[in-house]
């Protein structure tokens, strides 16, 4: 499944969905969450929703959150296109975000990990 970042209007007002409930900021499905080190879900969801980052299993229960004020996110030197570390309550998660095996676009890893680090930016308001 490909995620969606939430579209803006030009006043500032996040689109709602079809159910008329608000889209994430954030949302990247397929994910692979590892904590180290073992992999806790390679079908997991990483959602930033009203100022909160989520990272959930497969089944939609939750691993962890935490406000995105107190969460740090970065891509390490060492680290493939497709991966980002994020601390969450502490906590330190291997995130690889990736549209799955067939879709191994050069580049496209690289543009959703970067998204994801960049809504957390801008929801955290730095």
């Amino acid at each position: 499944m490909r995620s969606r970042a939430t579209r803006h209007t030009g006043d500032g007002n996040r689109v709602k969905g079809a159910d008329g409930m608000a889209e994430p900021d954030f949302s990247a499905r397929g994910v692979r969450i590892a904590r180290w080190p073992r992999s806790l879900t390679r079908a997991g969801e990483v959602r930033i929703e009203d100022g909160r980052l989520a990272l959930l299993t497969s089944y939609g229960s939750e691993i962890d959150s935490a406000p995105v004020t107190a969460v740090r996110a970065g891509r390490p030197w060492f680290a493939k296109a497709d991966e980002t570390v994020a601390t969450v309550n502490g906590t330190r998660y291997r995130l690889t975000l990736h549209h799955g095996e067939g879709d191994r676009r050069g580049g496209g890893e690289t543009a959703e990990s970067g998204r994801f680090l960049a809504a957390l930016k801008r929801a955290a308001g730095r």
